[in-house]
């Protein structure tokens, strides 16, 4: 999943703050219990969201994939005392271990866990002036997480979606499977959405950056 070369990225993480020990063991104990812990945000990736987050003070994020708690606890980092984020898992197995990764940090109390699809949760919600979004849940859904998100988000708000350059294939046209097409589709919807500034940063597996105007 990464797009960096290895030496590269090697370089860069040498050269970012170190992962905090609870994601150390958050992460070492993903890829001991779940199934394709590359899903995992990890190091590099986790303190550049840490980092936006710091930036951002949100009061409010809203993460659609929690999958084991990993990129949740990063932005968590961020938020302003009394801040909240509310993080949806579709998958309700995960949460006794998500459960158990929160507690090993300091911003457990300000993270709320949703179990089931994140359409629904979001309905049910009275979510407004939203910070912060992340959506790194299943790909083929992330168009209508953006769109079901946009008119929350306060302006100057940031939306982050994950995985946009999808293991390189965007790019490449001889790749046109159903993901790397709705990833090309997705990119081009927002490229000229009006709404929003955009930028792609060719971190880990591609991050789209959007700050709503």
């Amino acid at each position: 999943m990464e797009i960096l070369d290895p030496s590269l990225q090697t370089y860069v993480e040498t050269h970012t703050d170190p992962e905090p020990e609870a994601l150390k063991k958050i992460n070492r104990n993903t890829h001991l219990k779940v199934l394709k812990p590359n899903m995992l945000s990890g190091h590099y990736q986790g303190r550049l969201l840490s980092m936006l987050s710091k930036m951002m003070q949100p009061k409010l994020i809203i993460e659609i994939g929690t999958y084991t708690g990993y990129s949740a606890i990063c932005l968590a980092e961020g938020l302003v005392d009394g801040g909240v984020l509310h993080t949806i898992e579709v998958n309700e197995e995960m949460e006794e271990l998500i459960n158990s990764h929160l507690k090993l940090t300091n911003v457990d109390k300000k993270i709320h866990a949703h179990f089931g699809p994140a359409e629904r949760v979001i309905a049910d919600s009275n979510w407004q002036n939203i910070d912060i979004v992340f959506i790194d849940a299943d790909k083929k859904n992330n168009f209508t997480y953006f769109e079901l998100l946009i008119d929350k988000v306060k302006s100057g708000g940031l939306l982050i979606i994950d995985n946009v350059l999808w293991k390189g294939k965007v790019y490449d046209e001889h790749q046109n499977d159903a993901d790397t097409q709705a990833f090309r589709k997705l990119n081009e919807q927002i490229a000229v959405d009006t709404r929003v500034e955009k930028l792609i940063l060719p971190v880990r597996d591609g991050l789209l950056l959007i700050r709503k105007k």
